[in-house]
């Protein structure tokens, strides 16, 4: 009976974060079958750099939707592996500079003046594909896909479902509302008849995923290294999160030097097969938290479930048959609450906003971003998410720390005042 309990909680494991692993590779364009495939090989790789000490999983990261859609259109799906590599790249870099250094050096390069405005810039910047694709448009806006009244209110129900149950729902489904929400939005999506099943009759039960190799474009990557620093600095977080779940310091044992080459091992290998880059996935750590099975050989199963559904043909056919609206529905919540995120490490970290220096570097690097200012020579150009992290690193790194003499005048100013 033991040796049937771990898989199947492997596999409830990959229940919870079905909804947020398929959903990525849906808005980017990409497989979701090699997804699944790619999830369950990181996730292995990463328990093999970590000589499997920590009970996490890890798939399709969704702070690299936004520059995955614009890789995709610019420079089309095998360079865009190609960035992405680059990007798993910097994470090993970084692991060995730790593993030399110490964990402070991450601190000093990506303090939360930098990380937090690229992050809202990660999250502001998909606004308006949101909206499109919320009103049954596609991401661009220019073809309309369904009618607009239809669309509003399959994305609708989409949206407050998934809200309703990451707020009210108990036990393991609160920990699903992006799966509830995408059924939901898929019943609805019935009812009003707007989906067509033809490619899901078509499709084989079993089936090789669609892989993709890379093309090494340095335009590609040059784009793509830059968007690392917000999914490096989430994944020291999430091994904090996992650490205090379960009671031990992976940041020592086996180290953040390991657990963040794991994960730059797991990202180069998931964008040789042409699926999305990984990352640690709370939804899991939470689900660890209500089951307090702390195994790490559960996300090994877990692992092998994904990369047996990845050769169910008929399986990302079904899901390929989502219909926009739903997806626009959840992405308005999905986007908003990435750009939460960077405000809350602004606000967690009292970060001073009255001090010139923070104001420059939040100021120029969300205008920067979010208004898509680009720098170019010749046919090198940098624009978007890129741009922004260049720009705030080399401001945060330029720019001298005055807060100190900043706080005295102020004091000053208020003592005169009184």
């Amino acid at each position: 009976m033991k040796n049937l309990t771990m898989p199947l909680q492997g596999a409830q494991m990959l229940f919870v974060a079905f909804g947020s692993l398929v959903l990525m590779p849906l808005l980017t364009g990409l497989d979701t079958n090699v997804a699944l495939f790619t999830a369950g090989i990181g996730t292995l790789l990463f328990q093999l750099v970590t000589k499997r000490q920590v009970p996490i999983f890890l798939a399709s990261s969704f702070a690299f939707i936004a520059p995955i859609m614009y890789g995709v259109q610019t420079w089309g799906i095998p360079s865009t592996m190609g960035g992405l590599m680059a990007a798993g790249l910097v994470y090993v870099i970084l692991g060995a500079v730790i593993k030399i250094k110490g964990g402070g050096f991450i601190k000093r390069l990506l303090p939360p003046v930098v990380v937090g405005p690229v992050i809202i810039v990660i999250g502001l910047g998909l606004a308006p594909v949101a909206v499109n694709m919320a009103i049954g448009k596609t991401a661009d806006g220019s073809i309309a896909l369904v009618e607009q009244n239809t669309a509003l209110i399959i994305s609708l129900a989409s949206l407050f479902t998934t809200i309703a149950v990451a707020i009210f729902a108990k036990g393991l489904l609160k920990l699903m509302p992006i799966l509830a929400g995408i059924s939901v939005g898929y019943s609805l999506s019935l009812a009003f008849g707007i989906i067509d099943f033809t490619p899901v009759k078509q499709a084989a039960w079993i089936a090789l995923p669609n892989f993709v190799a890379p093309e090494f474009n340095w335009q590609a990557i040059l784009f793509m290294i830059p968007v690392a620093i917000a999914p490096a600095v989430e994944h020291i977080g999430d091994i904090l999160a996992i650490s205090n779940v379960t009671g031990k310091d992976y940041l020592k044992k086996p180290g953040l030097h390991r657990t963040l080459t794991g994960d730059g091992v797991a990202t180069i290998a998931a964008s040789a097969f042409g699926g999305p880059p990984n990352t640690t996935y709370s939804e899991v750590t939470g689900a660890v938290t209500l089951t307090k099975n702390f195994n790490p050989v559960v996300m090994t199963w877990t692992a092998i479930t994904a990369i047996l559904f990845s050769f169910v043909g008929k399986l990302g056919a079904l899901l390929q048959t989502i219909p926009v609206p739903v997806m626009g529905g959840i992405m308005c919540l999905l986007f908003g609450s990435i750009a939460a995120v960077g405000l809350n490490s602004l606000i967690k970290n009292h970060v001073d906003m009255n001090e010139p220096r923070n104001l420059s570097i939040v100021g120029v690097t969300l205008v920067f971003g979010i208004g898509g200012m680009a720098f170019g020579i010749g046919s090198f150009s940098l624009t978007g998410i890129s741009l922004c992290g260049i720009v705030a690193i080399t401001m945060n790194l330029v720019l001298p720390d005055n807060a100190a003499a900043h706080a005295k005048i102020v004091n000053d100013e208020v003592s005169h005042s009184n």
